[in-house]
């Protein structure tokens, strides 16, 4: 007896927009401190339904702009994907734009490069599973410009506080063999010296410090024009 062939699973977009406005009708009620009833009340004037699952896309449009007129204010940012990938995803971008890796640090430039390694139209709508491809390229982009990202003796991956120190080390050494900074300067010293961050001695150093320290470097880099090695022409 034959069976039939599982397929694809494939990509559904309207149910991935269904999904993204039903997330933003329950982050609407809790920012608005809707109790449950004046809640129910408004959703079945506006639609005349009493659940949301009941609601086709049109019907939840409705239901968002009613909650926009009683002061909902989606957050800055709302189009950015924001889940795991995304976040992971996004922090590598940047820190390749500091690095000089990338020439465009903006949310469509991301969007752009993740098309491409995932096929898929928008970040927030990419699967999961899938993550692997979008980190690994990031990543790929990355060890050619120098910046390794796990312990060359255990494989491991680095923590973030010595992916960041190491990235700041390597922005450092570019700015160096450019000329642009003394060839004996430690992080503390173009901290203060050449990036103007104020306590710049405070050891041990976080990841966040780290970061601070990265794009102000990043920029340098670019306000003298030092060109990307390995770099992306996105």
């Amino acid at each position: 007896m034959q069976t039939a062939k599982s397929q694809p699973a494939q990509f559904d977009r309207a149910s991935q927009e269904r999904r993204a406005m039903l997330g933003k009708i329950h982050v609407a009620r809790k920012q608005l401190a809707m109790d449950e009833d004046d809640y129910r009340q408004g959703l079945f004037d506006t639609t005349g339904k009493t659940s949301l699952t009941e609601c086709n896309d049109l019907q939840l449009a409705r239901v968002l702009d009613w909650l926009k007129s009683k002061g909902f204010r989606p957050m800055p940012g709302r189009g950015k994907a924001d889940h795991p990938m995304a976040r992971k995803a996004r922090a590598l971008w940047i820190s390749l734009y500091h690095l000089g890796a990338v020439h465009n640090s903006s949310e469509q430039a991301l969007e752009a490069f993740a098309k491409r390694q995932l096929g898929c139209d928008r970040l927030q709508w990419a699967k999961q599973s899938d993550a692997f491809r979008l980190i690994e390229a990031l990543k790929s982009m990355a060890a050619r410009a120098g910046w390794i990202q796990h312990c060359r003796v255990s494989g491991k991956q680095l923590d973030p506080r010595t992916l960041q120190s190491s990235l700041c080390h390597l922005i450092l050494a570019k700015l160096k063999a450019a000329g642009m900074a003394p060839a004996d300067w430690g992080l503390h010293d173009a901290a203060w010296k050449l990036c103007g961050i104020e306590n710049a001695k405070a050891d041990p150093w976080t990841a966040e410090d780290y970061d601070r320290l990265a794009a102000a470097l990043g920029r340098k880099l670019r306000e003298f024009g030092t060109p990307a090695t390995g770099g992306h022409a996105a």
